[in-house]
This record gives structure tokens, C-alpha cells and sequence, in this order.
């Protein structure tokens, strides 16, 4: 499967907005915390448990006091600290270098399926252009503006090309209406077999004639057979349309 550049594009616009539109770094400092004694730390030893001299006696620690009390208190006001000195840097000048250059690539997805690759998303109704029969493919035949081709080879006096194009022309609207399945590597005689059990099986045989001849038989079309075949592919444009 041949991967169009534009879906490419798109789904990659796409990966990239997932990406957070604000940066920051984020950087935490371990304050370094000097340890000394308390004022009173004696007091804390001349209390019964450290009587050494007789029976000791260990009473309950109040809650709220004591080493551990102490040693929590502290540990909870470092990382209020330490929550207080976090440094973030907010990369505000590189954000809007982002957002421009999504809006750049946004709009030069939006020409590229605008002017070239729109035979999926944005030219689906409105035909689009061809400069050269080569250009039709089986991409782009349903949505190129074949009677515009036409128009420019009778104004040419190229009523041989005028007849290509009307051929082209029949195939699109046989595959519009879901009467053939049009393939770049199909013959002429793949189309027929495709049509043959249509109530205008017969006049598409006529018609492929008609075609081959002009267009590969090589032989010179004046105005005058040009509008006679041509009679027979607008008829048969209306029957296939009814």
C-alpha cells in the first residue's frame, strides 16, 4: 500500500499535540541544615529514667515530647523548606516557537490537500484539475474535472484527445455508479467483461470500438466524425446516468 505524505503529515501533527504545550524544569535543592544542642538539653537528663544510682524508674514519655517528637517536628519543617525552594523555570519564549510552528504546519498541510492531495479529504465534490490524460489515475479519475479537458481539446482542434477524454469520462461515470471497479493495470476488455450483464452491455461494446479505433488506430479526426462518435459517447453518458 502506497502511503500518501500528506496522511504522514497529519497523523504526525496529531502525535505532536499530545505532547505538553508547557515546559518546565523543575529543580529541588537538599538545604544543608547545621545540627547543634539544644539550650536545655541537660534537663532532659536529670529525670528519673537516668538515675543510675538506685532502682530506675521509667515513666511514660507525654506525647508530643521527647527525641522522636523532636526529630519529626524537624524532618516536617525541612520539607516545608525544601517545598518552598523548588525553582521552576518556565520556558515561555520557546512555547510560543512551538505554537508557531504548528500553525506553520497546520496551514502547509491545509495548502498541500488543498492544491495537491484532495481527492480523499477536501475535493471529495468539488472536481479538481488535470493537466494531462496521463495524470488520471485510478486515485484521482473520480473527482478530476474530465468535461474541462474536453472543452480545452475541442477548443485545440485536438478531436482525437477529445475522444480519449470522453472515454475516460464514460469509465468515471460506469465507476461513480458502481457499474466497473477502475484500476490502473485494467484493460478495455476487463471493463467490457464488467458491463456485459448491463442493460447497456452492447452499447459500451460499440463504444470501446469507437475508442480504439480513433485513438489507436492513429488515423486523423476532423469535425465532422469527431461530433458524429461523440453523439454516441453523450448518449451513452445519459444511459448510464438515468
Amino acid at each position: 500500500m502506497k502511503l500518501n505524505p500528506t496522511y504522514v503529515l497529519l497523523f504526525s501533527l496529531i502525535a505532536m499535540f499530545q505532547v505538553n504545550q508547557v515546559y518546565a524544569i523543575t529543580l529541588i535543592q537538599e538545604p544543608i541544615h547545621a545540627r547543634r544542642f539544644d539550650d536545655n538539653f541537660k534537663s532532659r537528663y536529670s529525670s528519673d529514667k537516668f538515675n543510675y544510682e538506685g532502682k530506675v524508674v521509667i515513666k511514660t514519655t507525654p506525647s508530643g515530647s521527647g527525641h522522636y517528637e523532636d526529630y519529626k517536628q524537624e524532618k516536617l519543617k525541612q520539607k516545608d523548606d525544601d517545598n518552598s525552594k523548588q525553582l521552576i523555570f518556565n520556558l515561555g519564549p520557546l512555547a510560543y516557537l512551538f505554537y508557531i510552528a504548528i500553525a506553520l504546519a497546520v496551514g502547509y498541510l491545509v495548502f498541500i490537500l488543498i492544491n495537491e492531495g484532495g481527492s480523499g479529504l477536501f475535493s471529495s465534490k468539488a472536481k479538481r484539475s488535470i493537466a494531462s490524460y496521463e495524470d488520471i489515475n485510478a486515485e484521482n479519475i473520480n473527482s478530476t474535472n474530465i468535461e474541462s479537458l474536453i472543452l480545452e481539446a475541442e477548443k485545440n482542434n485536438n478531436y482525437r484527445l477529445a475522444i480519449r477524454f470522453y472515454y475516460l469520462l464514460i469509465l468515471q461515470n460506469l465507476s461513480t455508479n458502481n457499474h466497473i471497479q477502475f484500476e490502473d493495470d485494467k484493460t478495455n476488455n476487463d471493463y467490457l467483461n464488467e458491463v456485459s450483464g448491463t442493460p447497456f452491455g452492447e452499447t459500451f461494446t460499440y463504444i470501446s470500438y469507437l475508442y480504439n479505433y480513433i485513438w489507436y488506430g492513429l488515423f486523423p479526426v476532423n469535425m465532422t466524425k469527431y461530433e458524429k462518435a461523440k453523439q454516441h459517447f453523450t448518449l451513452f453518458l445519459k444511459q448510464v446516468n438515468s
